[in-house]
């Protein structure tokens, strides 16, 4: 049971009804971390706002998706993980890539470096060596793109922690539990 409620869209307050509305016109429904989010107007627009900023970046929505998976496994947030789970399948992305994507592999080199520079920023928060910024710039990696990174891995640790203070209730598919981790 959720620590903090959600707010129902029919019967939300008008400082958050218009973005519930617009959510559920998008998405087919209002997930129930939005739902919480908007026990604080301020959260969900934060929220949205950097969800609509970082869609329009360089990074490919299945780039995003991979690092929200690594990430989220990384925090341990189930619904997070179950969330992105079933955004990167609707989006085309294998199961077994979404399961190496949790574990922090990939057999895309582009994408194990992404992932890997994603893990180390939320482990060694921020402090990543030259040598691993090195390594993405050799796979075309630019500074724009790192700097999208730092901003996914700080959205989803937003999302993440926000779901573990409020232990929100899943209303998507459970993510699968993983057998070993490659990290």
């Amino acid at each position: 049971m959720a620590r903090i409620p959600t707010i129902d869209p029919a019967n939300a307050p008008a400082a958050v009804k218009p973005q519930l509305d617009g959510i559920q016109q998008k998405l087919g429904m209002v997930p129930n971390l939005l739902r919480t989010l908007a026990q604080s107007p301020a959260t969900l627009d934060t929220y949205l706002q950097i969800s609509g900023a970082l869609s329009k970046g360089a990074l490919s929505t299945r780039e995003r998706e991979l690092i929200a998976l690594r990430v989220s496994e990384l925090n341990a947030c189930g619904y997070c993980l179950a969330a992105h789970a079933a955004i990167a399948g609707s989006a085309g992305v294998p199961k077994e890539t979404i399961v190496d994507a949790r574990q922090g592999t990939s057999t895309d080199g582009r994408e194990e470096v992404l992932l890997d520079l994603a893990e180390a920023i939320v482990e060694q928060k921020g402090h990543v060596p030259d040598q691993q910024l090195e390594e993405a710039a050799r796979w075309g990696i630019g500074p724009n793109e790192v700097l999208e990174i730092v901003a996914h891995v700080a959205f989803n640790i937003l999302t993440n922690f926000a779901n573990h203070v409020a232990e929100t209730d899943l209303d998507f598919p459970a993510a699968p539990e993983l057998t070993t981790t490659a990290h």
